[in-house]
């Protein structure tokens, strides 16, 4: 028998598909047994190379219960996250992701996530961004002042 939250990731994955919104890729965020948000691959529609459905769906939970910290749900996504989502799950506190599909079948569908992991790692053959450090002086200034801050919220 198929999870009722991860067919809802499936159902919105297909949604996305055949919209032309993005990958085959849904997530839904789940809150005490209820689903937060649902949200698809929307990289096409908004031109958003962030716009991954584990992303979309962050933003959206994140926006109706009015906070980033999302420790207290979970997140079902129909393939296991990318780099840059399993950052943001991070980012967003939550603290289980269940997943359908591995990296390697959406590699196997042309979606290869292989050289970030690579870059991550400092295992790349080829440096795909080129990182050069510029003006840290001038940039120290808000982190001084961040520093010194009384009424800072830290995340």
């Amino acid at each position: 028998m198929v999870n009722k939250f991860m067919k809802k990731a499936v159902e919105e994955a297909s949604k996305g598909l055949k919209s032309n919104s993005g990958g085959p890729f849904g997530a839904v965020i789940v809150k005490d047994d209820k689903i937060i948000a649902k949200a698809h691959n929307q990289v096409l529609k908004s031109n958003d190379p962030t716009s991954h459905a584990e992303i979309v769906a962050i933003r959206k939970a994140s926006a109706k219960l009015k906070r980033f910290d999302l420790s207290d749900c979970e997140i079902y996504s129909s393939c296991e996250p990318c780099p840059m989502c399993f950052s943001a799950i991070h980012w967003a506190r939550i603290k289980k992701v269940y997943y359908g599909c591995t990296k390697e079948d959406a590699e196997n569908i042309g979606f290869d996530d292989k050289f970030v992991y690579d870059a991550i790692k400092g295992k790349a053959k080829k440096e795909h961004v080129k990182k050069v450090q510029i003006d840290r002086h001038e940039c120290l200034k808000p982190f001084k002042e961040w520093g010194s801050k009384k009424d800072k919220k830290r995340y």
